[in-house]
């Protein structure tokens, strides 16, 4: 192993200090919990009667006379998300496991998960980044009964993970183990997807066989294959030490899913009080932290997780921004190309050697905290490392030197950039967060004129009168998480590649979101402050020359600056106003849109 990298040493330090009285504040409060009774011996006879009145009697036996550990279960489960389905018999595994164990488990409680690929460029797509706090909450609410010992989190997709694991932390006197369910098979790939998508964007094919491509992309239960939010979400966790080593990407049927879900079942009995005791809260560090950080940008993991995981740091007391991104992404090197980075699938990424490869090749080279603490017993070391069943026996074995496929994963030594998949853009439009990894060379630096948009909606109808036929900056404003909870603009990908794959070039400029799927076509996204909050890109008219360089790290509106100092920023219509706050639910969100913070502060809508 490599000593510690100066820079990533240099930012993890910069973050502990920063955090020092929000983190000791907190660990005040986990530490406190922490000296507590157990809950049936502290709770009243009558909470205990109620809390474990469904269970079976030699459970009750088990849990009150004997004292035998007890696990909460929350489930994200839903049969919409094809990557929740299969949670819908793990509890019951997970109560027999339980049960061989000596301990008893019980599902505390299930929260909401939306898919986003059924409610992109719909209103659903409003809620969905508040879904995450809501997500929070309801994890909240289940282990508010507070009569737990350990938590298993049943969770993998886009805003589950973060909420979950936020959630989790406002608890973090308990142990808590996630539990992955694997990625579905591959079918239709990434690549001919969004060629059909752009045909049909163009018109050369119709609806009938734009969804029989769909269909064959997503045919099955499991995560979607691209390295979107939720793979991400995958990555991140094994980098945390958060999952059972290697757990991330197994298939829902393969009987090894089933033995990595015993696994975690025995983990986390391990992580008790008067066992490794370890709950969340102290393994949640700014060490492991830093890790996920590392690991995004070594994947080109997806822009959501720039908000996302302030989130998640902020939950465990923990301060990060934008500008440790940045610094980490000049150092880390691009191990993987997997679409929209590049043509593969997670499939492949897996059988290339996965995360274990990535993380093993980061801790060699001194680019993660090897001594962060782990769910793992051993440490995360034991992240290097890929499982395998030997007859019933579950065992993990080191992997080959090499990438099992270098065309989509490679060492530190030959990477395929040598900075991150990830950058930070700055000027005077304000700072926003550009995905270079998936966007090609020759397109990182774009200088156009301006056309401006108040909806996604104007730009499809421009689109398709022919209007954007040209070199052109498209600025999408009033997305943010104030103005409409900040919905993801992935259904502008297809016009806009489409322009670009005419020769034209092509950026987007929005203080909206992109999808994890999201690539090729450079996009400044997250911009704040945004527009709704006096953000300069209220400022922005027709015509203005715009100028985003990824390379240089850049975002700037060429404006004589006494001209752009005079403007008036552009203020959001009423009808655009009442219909972001009307309709399908999103008057039940009023109160997050009115409160909630920055994305670069992480969208959060508790503080």
């Amino acid at each position: 192993m490599n000593p510690l990298h100066p820079s990533l040493a240099e930012v993890t330090a910069r973050i502990r200090e920063r955090s020092r009285p929000t983190r000791n504040a907190y660990l005040a409060r986990v530490d406190a919990l922490r000296q507590r009774p157990r809950g049936a011996d502290r709770m009243g006879c009558a909470n205990v009667a109620h809390a474990f009145a469904a269970m079976p009697g030699d459970d009750k036996l088990r849990i009150v006379a004997e004292k035998a550990p007890h696990i909460g279960i929350v489930t994200a489960y839903n049969d919409m998300l094809s990557a929740h389905q299969p949670y819908e018999t793990y509890p019951a595994q997970i109560r027999a496991t339980a049960h061989r164990l000596g301990a008893t488990a019980q599902v505390a409680g299930g929260v909401p998960a939306m898919c986003d690929g059924v409610t992109q460029g719909y209103p659903g797509m409003e809620l969905s980044l508040f879904s995450r706090d809501t997500i929070a909450m309801g994890t909240a609410i289940a282990l508010s009964h507070d009569v737990f010992d350990a938590v298993l989190l049943l969770g993998i997709c886009d805003k589950i993970v973060p909420g979950l694991l936020i959630g989790a932390l406002h608890f973090g006197h308990l142990p808590c183990v996630f539990v992955p369910a694997g990625p579905m098979g591959s079918g239709l790939s990434n690549s001919d997807k969004a060629k059909v998508r752009e045909q049909a964007a163009q018109g050369l094919v119709g609806r009938g066989e734009l969804l029989k491509a769909e269909q064959a992309a997503y045919h099955s239960a499991g995560t979607c294959t691209f390295y979107g939010t939720a793979n991400s979400n995958q990555m991140l966790l094994e980098a945390m030490g958060l999952h059972v080593p290697g757990a991330a990407f197994v298939h829902p049927h393969d009987p090894l899913r089933a033995a990595l879900t015993d696994e975690a079942v025995a983990t986390a009995l391990s992580l008790r009080a008067g066992q490794r005791d370890l709950p969340i809260g102290h393994l949640v560090d700014e060490r492991s932290i830093a890790n996920a950080m590392v690991a995004l940008l070594a994947t080109g993991g997806s822009t959501n997780h720039l908000i996302h995981w302030v989130a998640v740091a902020r939950a465990a007391g923990i301060l990060i921004d934008w500008n440790d991104f940045s610094e980490l992404s000049a150092v880390v090197p691009l191990l993987a190309r997997v679409y929209p980075n590049g043509s593969a699938d997670v499939n492949q990424f897996q059988a290339a050697g996965g995360p274990a490869f990535v993380l093993r090749e980061l801790m060699q080279a001194g680019l993660m905290h090897t001594d962060a603490h782990a769910v793992a017993a051993g440490g995360m070391e034991r992240y290097g490392e890929v499982p395998a069943l030997e007859g019933e026996q579950l065992r993990w074995s080191e992997l080959p030197a090499q990438s099992g496929d270098a065309s989509v994963l490679r060492g530190v030594a030959d990477p395929f950039s040598p900075t991150g998949g990830l950058a930070l853009l700055q000027g005077n439009l304000g700072r926003a967060v550009i995905k270079v990894s998936a966007v090609p060379a020759d397109r990182q630096v774009i200088e156009a004129p301006a056309r401006v948009f108040d909806s996604q909606e104007g730009l499809h109808q421009a689109f398709k009168a022919g209007e954007l036929d040209r070199d052109v900056v498209v600025v999408v404003r009033f997305q943010g998480p104030q103005a409409n909870g900040m919905p993801e603009l992935h259904k502008l990908t297809p016009p806009l590649a489409v322009l670009q794959g005419k020769g034209y070039r092509v950026a987007l400029v929005t203080d909206g979101r992109m999808s994890g799927a999201s690539g090729k076509v450079p996009a400044a996204i997250h911009l704040s402050p945004e527009a709704l909050a006096g953000g300069a890109l209220g400022k922005v008219r027709d015509g203005d020359l715009i100028r985003l360089d990824a390379q240089a790290g850049t975002l700037q509106a060429l404006v004589p600056s006494a001209e752009w100092d005079a403007r008036v920023p552009a203020e959001r219509s009423p009808a655009m106003a009442d219909e972001a706050g009307h309709g399908l639910g999103r008057e039940l969100f009023a109160g997050l849109r009115r409160n909630v913070n920055s994305a670069e502060e992480g969208a959060c809508t508790w503080l």
